[in-house]
């Protein structure tokens, strides 16, 4: 879906994206981040999905800063580097200035426009919108609210390192109705999708 065609009652300002990219990778031998299929990067092909969903910018937090600059992308460090993917979402909606930003993993083997947007429609007045995909919340895969930052950094605070123990305080919205296929991610090489070509 291009961004031309999504329709939404946010302007385009009013929403961005993060693709976390900071995870050691060791089950998949390599950093999966960079690993290509059709000639573009995971990381690239997550990001794609971000802007054609609308994103205003994406933002790549954690992993290789060197290569991610390479491809012509945004960095933010990641202020607690190998803590869990709580300080990751922490840092990516530091690291944005957008009333919703979509946080992304890097290792999504269809990433789509189709599944963001959704989650968007789906996020309504809550202050998170969570994918539940047979029977299991995709935490590396919402939309939040940034009026969400201030409680997620006191639950860092005392201790939380996984996002479904930071979220006490907020209101959740469990999105139940996507394809499954959307929320799939790669921890090893034969989870990869083949190459079209």
């Amino acid at each position: 879906m291009a961004a031309a065609e999504v329709n939404s009652t946010e302007s385009a300002v009013d929403f961005e994206g993060a693709v976390l990219a900071g995870g050691a990778s060791r089950r998949m031998g390599t950093d999966k981040a960079f690993v290509e299929i059709d000639d573009l990067t995971l990381l690239q092909r997550v990001a794609a999905a971000l802007y054609d969903a609308g994103a205003a910018s994406v933002v790549v937090v954690g992993g290789d800063a060197s290569r991610v600059t390479d491809l012509g992308m945004a960095y933010a460090a990641d202020t607690w580097p190998s803590q869990g993917p709580l300080g990751g979402i922490i840092t990516a909606l530091r690291s944005t200035s957008a009333e919703t930003v979509a946080v992304l993993s890097c290792d999504l083997t269809r990433p789509s426009a189709a599944a963001v947007n959704a989650l968007r429609d789906d996020l309504g007045r809550a202050d998170v919108s969570v994918p539940v995909s047979e029977g299991q919340a995709e935490w590396l895969h919402a939309v939040w609210r940034r009026r969400a930052l201030d409680a997620l950094e006191r639950s860092f605070a005392e201790g939380a390192r996984a996002p479904k123990h930071a979220v006490g305080e907020l209101q959740v919205s469990w999105f139940t109705q996507g394809n499954p296929a959307w929320f799939h991610d790669a921890d090893y090489p034969h989870e990869l999708p083949e190459p079209c070509g």
